[in-house]
């Protein structure tokens, strides 16, 4: 049976980036064929190493990793560690994996896999942009090469999380976004507009919880971390928003955008206080988007908020439901 999408998922290894992980992997129709490690939430090779210890405990040690982008175009990194912990996974513990990541860089691994599946690869990017813009001055063609993109980052109509114009992702790298989302490459946006509105409450962390699996209460744990933040700086109660593993989900067309314009977008990389925001031109509403010329990026707007409980659910479900590999 053909997977129903073919991945490579760019991350940069911190709680919602594991989570998504562990989402994928437990789903047998989803086909991951490499995971490229990014600075961002962390290092990038805390970021890596976490990747392993997460494909670890789902029993994919197959699967390879590379590293990728250290640091932004500038030099510059922005961790957050108050948000992921000093470990980058809320300072819970994973045995050391097994495995290494492989020589090969990111960025030329993406290329490589491109060329050799052209058409076939769906590039999930859940941190910054880096890796792919890279990738993109390697292969020029790599858009032709590609099936299709998908990128949680940026804010639209929401106000930014690291900036009031800008999302953290974004921000790490602007000038990167930028190239990435100019491409001729068909890309769908998952910004704050909606990750913000599929939260992950304390009751369904109390369900991974009392579940009993090694998922299962690796997911609890870090979510412990994730809520202490988002109830301290955010919402001011216990919930955490779906960031990346919401963008992993319609990724492989498990959440439907009820609201998903394409539309033209790009990115500030001034310096002033607007940097790194997203431009997406979304005057069309008024007349119900009608097609404009140029305009490759699909944005969602608007999901059903129903999400949280599907993430609950598959990370809960037997290691043998949902998924051949999570133990």
């Amino acid at each position: 049976m053909a997977p129903k999408e073919t991945l490579i998922v760019d991350c940069d290894t911190g709680i919602d980036d594991a989570l998504a992980l562990l989402y994928l992997l437990r789903d047998p129709g989803v086909d991951i064929r490499a995971v490229t490690s990014v600075f961002g939430n962390t290092d990038v090779e805390t970021a890596a190493d976490n990747t392993l210890r997460v494909l670890e405990l789902a029993g994919r040690t197959d699967i390879p990793v590379a590293i990728g982008a250290r640091s932004n175009w500038r030099g510059s990194t922005h961790p957050a560690p108050h948000v992921h912990g000093g470990n980058g996974l809320g300072e819970v513990g994973l045995p050391a994996a097994s495995a290494k990541p492989v020589r090969e860089p990111a960025a030329e691994l993406i290329v490589r896999l491109a060329r050799e599946n052209p058409g076939e690869l769906h590039l999930l990017a859940v941190g910054p942009l880096t890796n792919l813009a890279t990738a993109l001055l390697l292969e020029p063609g790599l858009p032709g090469l590609v099936k299709h993109v998908t990128i949680m980052g940026g804010a639209v109509h929401h106000p930014g999380n690291v900036t009031p114009a800008a999302e953290a992702n974004i921000h790490n790298d602007p000038e990167a976004a930028r190239m990435v989302l100019a491409a001729g490459w068909d890309v769908t946006l998952v910004p704050l507009d909606v990750t913000m509105t599929e939260v992950i409450t304390e009751e369904l962390a109390g369900r991974l919880r009392a579940e009993g699996s090694s998922c299962a209460g690796f997911a609890a744990g870090i979510l412990t971390h994730y809520l202490d933040f988002y109830e301290r700086e955010v919402f001011g109660e216990r919930g955490a928003a779906c960031h990346d593993p919401l963008a992993a989900a319609i990724a492989v067309g498990d959440v439907d955008a009820e609201l998903a314009p394409t539309v033209v977008v790009d990115v500030e990389t001034g310096d002033g206080p607007g940097r790194g925001a997203t431009i997406a031109d979304t005057r069309g509403k008024y007349r119900g988007f009608p097609g404009v010329e140029g305009a490759r990026v699909r944005v969602v707007l608007k999901t059903d908020g129903t999400f949280p409980q599907r993430l609950t659910e598959r990370l809960c479900g037997p290691s043998g439901a949902g998924s051949r590999n999570v133990a």
